[in-house]
């Protein structure tokens, strides 16, 4: 089994965004948003196609992983040093996407973005804000070559990560890659909470 991880592209943003509403179907911080069991796949990827097309794409952030017959099977959206807060300008091309997402709710989205931007590290890192794969692929190595590609990069740059695992599960996964949890936030306020994950570079030998 071949595994190529390699730069999302625009034509590329439709089968991302698929592929990442199934992966966060049962996300528990989308869940809470997004409260319709029958449209939220569909709500979740009219997300992620915004933020892909207007944001992480952009700023060749956006990477997939693709298995031997070149199908899209995962992907991650990374903001690179300095660009992890949305500009105003990619945030009013996002919009139309968001509001259909996140309907009545998207005030609600907006401070829950605003609260996690409030606790987000000032210090240059890349900022890991998505990662995902089919569940028919989990284990088979695709999650940890989208993690290690970048990680890569920051450990060649000497440069930190960071990420809010939504999921407490997930927490031990990312330790094995040098992540470390920095507390608990409560972004939602009484909704799920995060889990702040910050990777300071090691050395390849951190690398697994």
């Amino acid at each position: 089994m071949g595994i190529t991880v390699r730069p999302a592209q625009l034509s590329d943003i439709a089968e991302l965004a698929r592929v990442l509403s199934i992966a966060f179907s049962d996300d528990p911080l989308m869940s809470w948003l997004i409260r319709d069991d029958v449209t939220r796949a569909r709500r979740v990827a009219a997300l992620f196609t915004a933020q892909a097309r207007h944001h992480f794409i952009p700023l060749g952030g956006a990477e997939v992983a693709c298995n031997d017959a070149n199908s899209v099977v995962g992907a991650a959206l990374w903001a690179p040093p300095g660009h992890w807060h949305v500009s105003d300008s990619a945030m009013l091309a996002q919009l139309p996407g968001l509001a259909f997402a996140f309907r009545r709710r998207l005030l609600v989205a907006a401070r829950l973005a605003d609260r996690m931007a409030a606790a987000h590290p000032r210090e240059p890192h890349w900022y890991l804000a998505v990662i995902g794969t089919l569940p028919g692929v989990r284990g088979q190595g695709y999650g940890k070559a989208l993690l290690n590609s970048r990680l890569d990069r920051c450990e060649a740059e000497g440069v930190p990560a960071y990420l809010e695992s939504s999921k407490p599960d997930n927490v031990p996964y990312y330790e094995r890659f040098g992540y470390e949890v920095t507390g608990t936030l409560d972004a939602a306020k009484g909704g799920p909470p995060l889990w702040p994950m910050w990777r300071t570079p090691r050395g390849r030998e951190t690398r697994w």
